[in-house]
C-alpha cells in the first residue's frame, strides 16, 4: 500500500479512539470488524437498511446510522463532524464519495481517508481535500503479483510510489557472506536497517537494529532493508 506520508498515518492514529466509517460495503466493513476488534469505538454509516442492519447484526460496529452521507445537514445532525478521523469507503460510487469527502472536511473532520475506485476518482478526491486516498482492489492487485514473483518478500511497506521498506529472506547468493562484503547500497542503492530470523508462523523475530556488518549470513535469516524500488527489485529474489 503506498502510505503517502508515514507521518501522516502518526497523526491519523495518535490519541484516536473514535472512528467513522462511511460506507458499510465489503470494505468498509472490513475497516469497522477491524478497528472494532482492535478495541476502538467505530460509528458506521450506509444509506443502505440493509447494510446498516446487518453492521449492527454481526457487532462489528459500536454504533450505526442509516442517512445520506451527501446531506451536510444529515451529517451535522447525526454529530459526523465531531470525529477526527473518517474512513470514506463509498468507492464505488464516484459523485457520492466526492461529495461525502467535502462534507466531512468542510465540517471540519480532520483526518479523511477516501476510497478511489479509478485514477480521475482518486484526483477528485484529493482536490476536495481527502488527507489520503487509497486503491484498494489496485493494491491488492500490485500485492498478490509481488507475491507470486517475489516469494522471498515476507512484507512490504510502500513509503511513497518510489521508496519501500521490505522484509527479505536471505537468498542464496548471500549465505555466507557478510553485509560489509555484499556492498548494497553502492550494488544496489538500499540500506540495512536490522536483521532478524524468520519463524515458524511466516513472520519474524530477534530483531538486531545497526546489524554488525562482519555478521556472516545465515539460511533463514530476514534482511530489513529501505530504499528505492529500482534497487529493491534488482535484488536477488531466490
Amino acid at each position: 500500500m503506498q502510505l503517502g506520508s508515514l507521518n501522516f498515518w502518526s497523526k491519523f492514529r495518535s490519541n484516536n479512539k473514535q472512528y467513522v466509517v462511511l460506507g458499510l460495503g465489503r470494505f468498509g466493513r472490513a475497516v469497522c470488524s477491524t478497528l472494532h476488534q482492535m478495541g476502538y469505538e467505530v460509528m458506521g454509516i450506509d444509506s443502505g437498511e440493509k447494510q446498516v442492519a446487518q453492521a449492527v447484526n454481526d457487532n462489528i460496529v459500536a454504533h450505526a446510522l442509516q442517512l445520506d452521507t451527501t446531506d451536510r445537514q444529515a451529517l451535522a445532525e447525526a454529530g459526523v463532524f465531531e470525529f477526527e478521523s473518517a474512513i470514506v469507503a463509498i468507492g464505488n460510487y464516484i459523485e457520492a464519495s466526492t461529495i461525502t469527502t467535502l462534507n466531512l472536511k468542510d465540517g471540519g473532520v480532520k483526518y479523511v481517508v477516501a476510497k478511489a475506485s479509478t485514477e480521475i476518482h482518486g484526483q477528485l478526491l484529493g482536490k476536495v481535500g481527502a488527507d489520503l486516498v487509497i486503491f484498494p482492489e489496485r493494491e491488492m492487485g500490485c500485492q498478490v503479483a509481488r507475491m507470486l514473483t517475489r516469494p522471498n518478500v515476507l512484507e512490504r511497506l510502500d513509503l511513497d510510489a518510489n521508496n519501500s521498506v521490505v522484509e527479505l529472506v536471505v537468498p542464496a547468493e548471500f549465505e555466507g557472506k557478510t553485509l560489509q562484503e555484499l556492498q548494497l547500497r553502492p550494488r544496489y542503492g538500499v540500506n540495512v536497517l536490522a536483521l532478524a530470523q524468520q519463524c515458524n508462523s511466516g513472520g519474524v523475530e530477534n530483531l538486531q537494529v545497526n546489524p554488525n556488518p562482519h555478521e556472516k549470513l545465515q539460511k533463514g535469516m530476514v534482511l530489513i532493508i529501505i530504499g528505492s524500488n529500482e534497487g529493491i527489485e534488482k535484488l536477488p529474489m531466490d
